[in-house]
């Protein structure tokens, strides 16, 4: 195929033998890896490329942005975890080239990026997979079944405390505290927040009454705080507190709740996540190379983990010079590639692309052209 063919060759994917020592630290996920980094098969891009976006990538980004540098001496990638809506906000603005976002897109969004990115307006990109984990901190209580309607009812403060009986009819082993239940949640727009909104008002309709919004509802009562790293934190430090958050970000003490699909509960994994993300139909009226995934959140497939969000990198169909477009097209064919999701699997516990979507996204790339 063509498109593998260019993925392979400004996707940088063929692997040194020596290793880079990796730490990934950024302002959302802290996680620690080592990975070999890649040498380039290909001519080297050179420049500066400017992202900004979602914080669920923090991890997979410091990966992505360090492997590709070594392989391409002239080349940087800077990148700031400021929260989906601020990432397609800058790839609209033209202050980012590329932006990081946990949902994709919004028709009117869609609609109005011809003006930054010509006629056939922007791309979205699937380039990261992975779960958002219900996390709680509670005594002794690492894991809980929970069904869409008590997690609505607990976000929503109807849940009061973690012995209700509806909490308790579900974990009928468990020892549940009284504790107040405190929930927290992202105080940015964020894409975290969309996907987690857009599960509960599909799969808990009659509970969760407001729409999927990248805003928490301001009526709601609980805690909040800025990004992953934020609202993680803030539930470490909190007992009986709770949040939604990705998967990678979560560890120590906090426990995690296995969600309800179908008849079963589904334990949180990339694999399942992955399972859900194969499910998904394309958006309609987009460009034939967009690639926006529209999730069956309500789907009965066992296996399968609805909580999931796809993050994307937008980018433009064009762009005004030859030198960015080859360095936006290695740089995203590498992120796509299996050397990429390989990084970001080890840095970050996402689920690496299938097939089928890792082609799809390198033909995507290879469209991207110079302004005419």
């Amino acid at each position: 195929m063509k498109a593998l063919r260019f993925g392979r060759n400004a996707a940088i994917a063929v692997i040194s033998a020596g290793a880079l020592a990796l730490t990934a630290c950024g302002s959302d996920n802290a996680t620690n890896t080592a990975q070999t980094a890649p040498s380039a098969s290909g001519a080297q891009v050179t420049g500066t490329l400017t992202g900004i976006g979602s914080s669920a990538q923090g991890a997979a980004m410091d990966a992505w942005k360090t492997n590709f540098a070594s392989a391409n001496q002239g080349a940087t990638v800077q990148y700031s975890p400021d929260g989906s809506g601020a990432g397609r906000k800058a790839l609209l603005d033209g202050s980012a080239q590329f932006g990081g976002s946990d949902a994709f897109l919004k028709d009117e969004e869609y609609a109005s990026s011809t003006t930054q990115c010509g006629p056939d307006g922007a791309l979205n990109i699937p380039v990261y997979i992975s779960p958002i984990a219900v996390a709680f901190n509670l005594p002794d209580v690492k894991e809980l079944n929970l069904d869409a309607v008590t997690v609505a009812k607990i976000f929503r403060g109807e849940i009061a405390t973690w012995n209700d009986p509806a909490i308790a009819a579900l974990n009928p082993d468990a020892t549940l505290p009284d504790l107040a239940v405190t929930p927290v949640n992202r105080s940015d727009d964020s894409g975290t927040t969309t996907n987690f909104t857009e599960y509960l008002a599909a799969a808990a309709p009659e509970a969760w009454t407001d729409k999927a919004s990248g805003v928490w509802p301001a009526a709601l009562q609980g805690e909040n705080a800025k990004g992953t790293s934020g609202v993680v934190k803030t539930v470490t430090d909190t007992p009986g507190a709770v949040t939604y958050a990705d998967d990678s970000a979560v560890s120590g003490k906090l426990g995690v709740a296995q969600i309800k699909v179908g008849e079963t509960f589904t334990k949180i994994s990339a694999e399942a996540a992955a399972k859900a993300v194969d499910a998904g139909k394309p958006v309609e009226g987009r460009n034939a190379n967009d690639l926006s995934i529209k999730l069956d959140r309500t789907t009965k497939i066992e296996g399968a983990y609805p909580v999931v969000l796809v993050s994307f990198h937008v980018v433009c169909s064009t762009y005004a010079d030859q030198k960015t477009v080859d360095l936006v097209k290695a740089f995203e064919s590498y992120v796509v590639s299996d050397a990429g999701q390989t990084a970001a699997a080890e840095a970050a516990k996402s689920a690496p692309l299938s097939k089928t979507l890792q082609d799809k996204a390198l033909k995507s790339i290879e469209s991207i052209k110079v302004k005419s």
